[in-house]
């Protein structure tokens, strides 16, 4: 951006003059920014600035006062990316871009996710600055993924044909050369026959094809790289065999313009080189493919066709038709198409595809059902509450392919290191020829064009581009197939780092489902009284707990009456008027805030308490009339997974709104090793704060309640069964709804990072190994130069490497699945070492 630009943003929120008094006071107060101007009309701000810092400073301005610019997000598939070095130079062209916020470049996936501001600049622009940076894009449709797969299968059969046809030119060429080099008699049988010279010519034709045909690439893309200074593996390839290749054409056409010493043709350096490079861009291009195949799955859930009811009948529509509202018709065995709500029918679907749980599921009128389930033996009617793009299964499929492309922290330093790195490598391959030609022995021409060749060869920033996002985009596919979809990709690094994983009781550790197990009344107290006054004020409350002690008094056949006045205090209890009494029913704390003495009945609250359960007071007119105990059985599985957290070495701790012998009691079942009881629900922030202390944090939790705590925790983790507050709110969200779940996060984390590692460090080890071997540190102990060819293989074979190293991420088995629900610790067997 050059100074002093003029810069129109769109902001979301204002309403009111006062709002725009307030974008324009807080935008000149910034430094750098000048000429403000707010138009409320049109919901734009438009100011002059001195340089692109400036702007960031003006957009976190907006964002904290309330007004936010308008951002926008858009996927562009960019070809030609073939290393690392590329990677860098799309990420830095689209950075440059005016009103760019963020950029991220994926080698794997081939693509580029962009976040800028509306109005500053749009994809066209986008497009233009990544094609003249030398890399050609284009906006990903919504079907990117089948696209993507499909590109690269079709580019797998095209780099095969390519590589047959080099291969047949080429394998003459290295006969020749190569056979007259290691087998005297070859040698000696060309130069009876044909002669050296005319040896010479056909390898020269031959090599000529093979690098202005399957070769090209490799020129067209690489030489004008190297003109803009910007250098990429294509660049070194095509440096390297060309070096090789005139060499070998002065030899054989003008060889007085060499000592006879060094005339000497390396046509099959050329051609082999070429020749390898291709075969292991083909491989590659065959496993980019296979890195997909979780998305792959997931689409295939998704059914093309849906019968709805159009006038009583039964009419089959494409699903892109469906609308909110419609009745579809399913018949047993067919697959739902999207989400809704049964109206009619009874059958079981099949909905481990989305849970994880094997055990098909009971439907009947007013029970939700996902799209992409499997029904069963009966026939559904059901209405659409939710299609195209917001299925569940979409938005799963959304997760996924957010978190393929995140670049986690651990990428920042391969990238730093991979933009330098080609330009680099080039200067070695220089300095390498110089220092052969100043001190080599003769032919010192030929041994420095030898070790400067496969200096360039050897190289292999591929490998770097590769090794962090392949392994991201199999580790987290292999996670959804699990039932863990990581929302945010940075979250599977920093579960690695986690000491200390937090529970929400309710929902989490236990059922959430309550049931009323208790009802100790005070002396003159009726039960059916009692009862039918409680359970009417707590029908109009949505806590589990109120639900539990409605569905208390209705199996007893307690008639209810319609309370007024209804009031709840979040924390405490409620209140209402009922056939003229007031009733309050809550907690201790809810009895205090009113005033009303609980006399015997404080006694009954600590055995309760002791037994597990929730105690609540019932007070009628003021007067204290029942202890309720309600109990939230614990999960089955609870207790083998905290088992299977601490076998990872990590530590659980249980955060709750119940009283403290409540809560150590389900801790003692469980396994839990720390207890934080009587947290009101704003008091789960300040709760995790003081685990904090004990290392980095992870909380689990699917309530609205527990957005907060879930946003601050390091890694939010959400039951899947919970609120989509909750989820929205998580790094992390979990399909099935129990604690299994967390365990086999943990654990393709662990994997996945761990792949990460061996990856970098092959692709690191490598080059720094390599490198100096190619240069001929070992000719002066052991007179062993390294070929080109040899360099070439090793080249190509470092890209399959990783990638067919990411791709064992497939494998990966769920550390805990649906058997181990005894709550045994011996269920529990950790994933063995990749």
């Amino acid at each position: 951006m050059t100074d002093q630009s003029k810069v129109t943003l769109s902001i979301e929120g204002m309403s009111c003059a006062s709002c725009v008094g307030r974008v324009d006071r807080g935008l000149a107060a910034l430094r750098g920014i000048s000429d403000v101007s707010v138009n409320l009309a049109n919901e734009t701000a438009r100011f002059s600035v001195d340089g692109s810092p400036h702007l960031q400073d003006a957009v976190q301005a907006l964002k904290d006062l309330g007004y936010p610019a308008r951002t926008a997000s858009v996927t562009l598939n960019i070809a030609s990316m073939s290393c690392a070095s590329c990677v860098g130079r799309v990420d830095k062209a689209l950075a440059l871009v005016p009103g760019v916020l963020e950029v991220n470049v994926n080698l794997a996936a081939e693509n580029a996710r962009i976040t800028y501001l509306e109005g500053m600049t749009d994809p066209v622009a986008l497009i233009r600055a990544s094609e003249q940076a030398g890399y050609p894009g284009s906006v990903a449709e919504a079907t990117a993924t089948q696209d993507r797969t499909s590109r690269k299968e079709e580019e797998a059969r095209g780099l095969a044909r390519r590589v047959a046809l080099a291969a047949a030119l080429a394998l003459p060429v290295f006969l020749m050369e190569m056979g007259g080099h290691l087998i005297p008699a070859v040698h000696m049988a060309i130069n009876n026959t044909i002669g050296q010279q005319a040896s010479w010519l056909i390898q020269f034709i031959l090599t000529t094809a093979v690098l202005i045909g399957p070769g090209r690439q490799f020129y067209l893309k690489g030489f004008p790289a190297l003109l803009k200074g910007a250098p990429d593996m294509n660049s070194l390839v095509a440096v390297g065999t060309g070096a090789a290749y005139l060499y070998s054409v002065v030899a054989t056409f003008f060889p007085s313009l060499m000592p006879e010493a060094v005339r000497a043709v390396y046509f099959e350096a050329a051609a082999v080189i070429v020749v390898l490079i291709l075969i292991g861009r083909w491989l590659e291009a065959r496993a980019k493919g296979r890195t997909g195949a979780a998305i792959e799955k997931l689409l295939g859930l998704q059914a093309r066709t849906a019968r709805i009811l159009r006038d009583g009948d039964a009419v089959e529509v494409e699903i892109d038709a469906l609308r909110t509202g419609d009745l579809i018709v399913v018949r047993p065995g067919e697959r739902l198409a999207v989400d809704g709500e049964v109206v009619d029918g009874e059958s079981h679907v099949d909905e481990s595809m989305i849970t994880g749980e094997p055990v098909p599921v009971g439907k009947s009128a007013g029970d939700p059902v996902t799209g992409g389930t499997v029904n069963g033996a009966g026939s559904l009617t059901y209405k659409a509450t939710r299609v195209g793009a917001d299925t569940t299964l979409s938005q799963i499929i959304r997760m996924v392919e957010d978190a393929q492309g995140a670049k986690l922290p651990i990428q920042g330093l391969v990238d730093r290191i991979t933009l330098w790195f080609v330009p680099a490598v080039m200067t070695l391959a220089a300095l390498t020829i110089l220092v052969w030609l100043i001190f080599g022995p003769d032919p010192a021409l030929t041994y420095a064009l030898v070790a400067g060749v496969s200096v360039l060869i050897i190289a292999c920033p591929c490998a770097m581009g590769l090794a962090t996002p392949t392994s991201i985009m199999v580790g987290t596919g292999r996670a959804a197939e699990m039932g863990v979809l990581f929302r945010k990709g940075d979250a599977l690094q920093a579960l690695g780092d986690v000491k200390v994983v937090a529970l929400d009781k309710t929902g989490t550790v236990t059922a959430g489902r309550p049931a009323l197990t208790d009802l100790v009344l005070a002396e003159g107290a009726e039960r059916c009284t009692v009862l039918a006054a409680v359970a009417s004020v707590e029908a109009r409350s949505e806590h589990p707990i109120a639900e539990a002690i409605v569905r208390g008094a209705q199996a007893e056949n307690i008639r209810l009456s319609e309370p007024s006045a209804f009031t709840s205090i979040t924390g405490y209890g409620v209140r209402a008027i009922v056939d003229g009494a007031e009733v309050v029913v809550g907690a201790d704390r809810m009895m205090q805030r009113e005033g009303i003495d609980l006399g015997e009945l404080a006694e009954a609250e600590t055995m309760l308490a002791r037994q597990g359960r929730t105690a609540l007071f019932a007070a009628i007119n003021g007067k204290a009339v029942a202890a309720i105990g309600v109990a939230d059985p614990v999960k089955p599985s609870s207790r083998a997974a905290i088992a299977a957290l601490h076998s990872l070495g990590l530590k659980v701790a249980m955060i709750t709104g119940d009283k403290r012998e409540t809560a150590e009691a389900i801790a003692e079942e469980t396994g839990i090793d720390h207890v934080i009881a009587g947290v009101l629900p704003d008091g789960k922030v300040a709760a995790l704060e003081n685990l904090r202390q004990q290392g980095t944090l992870a909380f689990v939790g699917d309530g609205i309640n527990d957005a907060p705590a879930l946003a601050h925790a390091d890694v939010g983790i959400a039951i899947g069964t919970g609120t989509d507050v909750a989820i929205e709110s998580a790094d992390v969200v979990l399909m099935s709804g129990d604690l299994r779940g967390v365990v086999n996060a943990f654990e393709i984390s662990r994997h996945t990072m761990r792949n990460i590692k061996q990856n970098l460090g092959w692709a690191f080890g490598y080059n720094v190994a390599l490198i100096p071997l190619a240069a001929g540190a070992l000719y002066p102990s052991f007179a062993v130069l390294l070929s080109p060819v040899v360099a070439a293989g090793a080249m190509a074979l470092s890209s399959v490497f990783v990638l067919t190293n990411a791709l064992r991420l497939r494998r990966v088995r769920p550390a805990m699945d649906e058997r181990q629900e005894s709550g045994r610790v011996e269920d529990f067997a950790p994933v063995p070492a990749e």
